[in-house]
């Protein structure tokens, strides 16, 4: 009985996670309806790319993740292109410096060491008119964007019975002059 209980307790998380996916994608999907290039930050096993994928088709997803698991993503085509390590490592941030048009950054996934440092750095891999997407406490994330020439472009508050809602905030990275 137990064994049930949790195979059917996997796939209704499984099945929420995914909405949660879609709902994050579709967000981006309202302000930039075609985006050529994605960086998924603490992508994994690129189960957000993969649901995102199916609103953006056409859209290029690359995952960055410190675990092999970004390999693995790779492998099964969820992303088209791996990157292992932290995004606060200057080879990367280097090689990737104003590549993508929308990077998502989902802390929940892989909480970063310094995540301001982590904020700087994929600001420095998104175009200018690029957009970040994130989940936090908005009132911080607006602190630390603000100031980092980015526009609050939308956020959204979630709603659930116990636990503090998820709250998703989307910013523009202004063009530069």
């Amino acid at each position: 009985m137990n064994s049930l209980r949790t195979r059917v307790s996997t796939r209704v998380s499984a099945l929420d996670e995914r909405r949660r996916h879609r709902a994050l994608a579709r967000a981006i999907l309202r302000l930039l309806p075609e985006p050529e290039s994605w960086l998924d930050i603490g992508t994994g096993d690129g189960h957000f790319p993969e649901t995102a994928k199916e609103l953006f088709p056409y859209t290029s997803f690359d995952g960055l993740d410190p675990t092999p698991r970004v390999v693995r993503a790779r492998a099964a085509e969820r992303i088209e292109e791996a990157y292992a390590g932290h995004l606060t490592d200057p080879h990367i941030t280097s090689a990737l410096h104003a590549r993508y048009d929308v990077v998502s950054l989902l802390r929940d996934r892989s909480p970063a060491p310094d995540p301001e440092a982590e904020l700087q750095a994929a600001l420095a891999v998104l175009r200018p008119g690029g957009l970040l997407l994130m989940e936090g406490r908005p009132d911080d994330l607006r602190a630390q964007l603000v100031p980092q020439d980015c526009e609050i472009v939308t956020e959204h508050r979630g709603f659930q019975d116990r636990l503090p809602p998820p709250q998703r905030i989307i910013a523009r990275k202004n063009h530069q002059p």
